[in-house]
């Protein structure tokens, strides 16, 4: 989506500020979950059983201000599960329009995203105005984007939530239990979305009743560093690569340690380096990105848990101190060091 690049400040620097910052007046965010509470959805961005008018908790607004974190994704083998979302955020400024469509693109993705209904903010917000049967005039779109596009941290998630959004506030409609399911319906795995939507730690899972998604606060020791290439990945060829089946020695590893992910990501970060590895997608995947795959290696090798961060080709390393060992070679990434968004996406009326 959006953003600047951030001049570096030494072999390190932070993107932007800390995250949990007080929800401004006029600013509503998804609710929050207590920890172990499930968030439910409809299964894709259709339109739902109710009328348009059981959506209605308030008269819809004509302009709207969105903004939505990064998030990193998997976490070792936590494979379209495990979600984090991060201190680092795409602002869309949305406001209802007599007719037709304009869209203004600041910062990651200006001069490459499309500038018409084809913009994925434009078609998840459709998405949702279609669930809610409002029938939506001309739109003006800015997005400040700052998240990086395709590398692995969530934008493709934060460009839909933002849409999803701004789609049930333009409607005058309050988010709801299917804001999940419309926006994980375009990326078919709710990781990323939940994340983003509610900050934190993301579970998500899907059934035949649709997704789901229950979010835990991750540990306040938790300091992510991201190691980001300029190289880009497609995530449709990343999951190319992946085999229809596995060894079953592979499940069940992959099993244990997405279950020791939660646990460590949550009350016992010490269990990290051990908790982050993976069998189930890291490897099949090197040979799309195997700089990636050698600097995950160098790092764990060197005592720090890393991991590819969503599809990649960024490397998500969680080093007990906040800092890198020494002697690992990251040249061709650039380091930055982000918080953890424990707030989630918030929508503020204009």
């Amino acid at each position: 989506m959006h953003g600047h690049r951030a001049r570096p400040q030494g072999p390190r620097h932070r993107l932007e500020g800390r995250a949990g910052a007080r929800t401004r007046s006029g600013e509503s965010r998804c609710r929050r979950r207590r920890p172990g509470a499930p968030v439910s959805g409809a299964s894709r961005p259709v339109s739902g059983d109710a009328s348009q008018d059981s959506y209605r908790h308030s008269r819809p607004v004509h302009r709207v201000r969105v903004r939505v974190p990064a998030s990193t994704a998997n976490l070792g083998s936590g494979f379209d599960t495990l979600g984090m979302a991060l201190a680092l955020h795409d602002e869309v400024e949305f406001a209802v329009a007599g007719s037709g469509l304009r869209i203004q693109v600041e910062g990651q993705g200006s001069g490459e995203v499309p500038t018409d209904e084809r913009h994925l903010v434009v078609r998840a917000l459709r998405g949702a105005c279609e669930h809610l049967g409002y029938d939506l005039p001309g739109l003006e779109l800015r997005c400040r984007n700052r998240i990086p596009h395709s590398r692995g941290l969530g934008s493709s998630a934060a460009a839909i939530v933002s849409g999803v959004l701004a789609g049930y506030a333009l409607a005058g409609a309050e988010p709801d239990d299917a804001v999940l399911g419309i926006a994980a319906g375009f990326e078919k795995h709710a990781d990323n979305a939940a994340a983003c939507l509610f900050g934190g730690l993301a579970i998500a899972w899907s059934g035949d009743d649709g997704f789901h998604a229950t979010r835990l606060e991750p540990h306040p020791s938790l300091a992510p560093v991201l190691l980001v290439p300029e190289s880009t990945s497609s995530t449709e060829a990343a999951r190319g690569l992946l085999p229809a089946q596995v060894p079953h020695a592979d499940a069940a590893f992959a099993a244990c340690r997405a279950a020791l992910a939660v646990h460590a990501l949550s009350q016992e970060p010490s269990l990290l380096l051990t908790a982050l590895d993976d069998r189930l997608h890291q490897p099949y995947r090197r040979a799309a990105y195997p700089a990636t795959g050698e600097l995950v290696d160098a790092l764990r090798a060197a005592g720090a848990p890393a991991a590819v961060s969503g599809a990649g080709p960024t490397v998500l390393a969680l080093p007990g101190n906040g800092e890198l060992p020494d002697g690992v070679d990251t040249s061709g990434f650039t380091t930055h060091r982000l918080d953890i968004d424990r707030t989630g996406a918030t929508l503020r009326r204009l």
